[in-house]
């Protein structure tokens, strides 16, 4: 099983990490730690690079395998062997990127459930740009501009984002932890990893955030439209 160092600590940039064993087949280095984010939730994985003595593998990207986290490589070199130590670096400009993204994405979520009551539907982000759809059975401009003032009113909150790691139990005595429509935890995870904006949201989720609000900058609704009946889906960028 990979420790999976970033779900403590989203700032680690460089960890060092047992090789526990090698993929041919998918040219993959497996780990016994690893900062690198394998993907989920409608965040990408990370990229980055695994320094092996004298060798630097370029990461395509991570991928989850069961309980390890595959670390997919380029071709060349050669694969290492099983027992020797890595230093692994991330693309943090990307990773850092991701993380402001993936709490606009939240800020954005918790202000239409607060403000609106309106379940997700579906989500996808890219590092400054995402989209989010939303059960709303009409949106119009008014609508929008609205949201896009109260999103930017919650980064200049600068309200601190927390990350825990509690039991199934006691995370789902959390009111309204599940914000998406279906409930997506699988029955067999036994601890949750819970990621609470003081104050506007508070969901589980396995992703990169940054610390807080103010870190995010400024989130900008740059289209909408309508996917179905009670389906609306709204596009944003995150500025400098």
């Amino acid at each position: 099983m990979t420790e999976l160092l970033y779900q403590k600590d989203s700032y680690l940039k460089e960890f060092q990490a047992n090789i526990t064993r090698v993929d041919p087949e998918n040219h993959a280095i497996i780990l016994d730690k690893t900062a690198f984010y394998p993907g989920g939730g409608g965040q990408p994985a990370d990229s980055g690079w695994l320094v092996i003595g004298e060798a630097t593998f370029p990461i395509k990207r991570a991928r989850r395998a069961g309980a390890d986290i595959l670390h997919i490589v380029e071709s060349d070199p050669p694969l290492p062997e099983s027992g020797q130590v890595a230093l692994g670096k991330l693309d943090w400009d990307r990773r850092y990127q991701l993380m402001r993204t993936h709490t606009a994405m939240h800020i954005l979520c918790g202000v239409i459930f607060r403000d609106y009551g309106a379940s997700v539907t579906g989500g996808h982000m890219e590092p400054m740009s995402g989209r989010m759809d939303f059960e709303f059975e009409t949106m119009r401009k008014e609508l929008i501009q609205a949201i896009d003032t109260a999103i930017n009113e919650e980064v200049a909150n600068a309200r601190p984002v927390k990350v825990d790691i509690l039991p199934r139990e006691e995370a789902f005595q959390i009111p309204d932890l599940i914000r998406t429509k279906i409930n997506l935890l699988p029955e067999g995870i036994q601890e949750v990893r819970v990621v609470e904006i003081a104050g506007l949201d508070i969901q589980a989720d396995g992703g990169t955030h940054v610390k807080n609000t103010a870190e995010v900058g400024k989130i900008k609704i740059v289209d909408y439209k309508s996917k179905g009946k009670i389906n609306k889906r709204i596009y944003v960028n995150v500025e400098d």
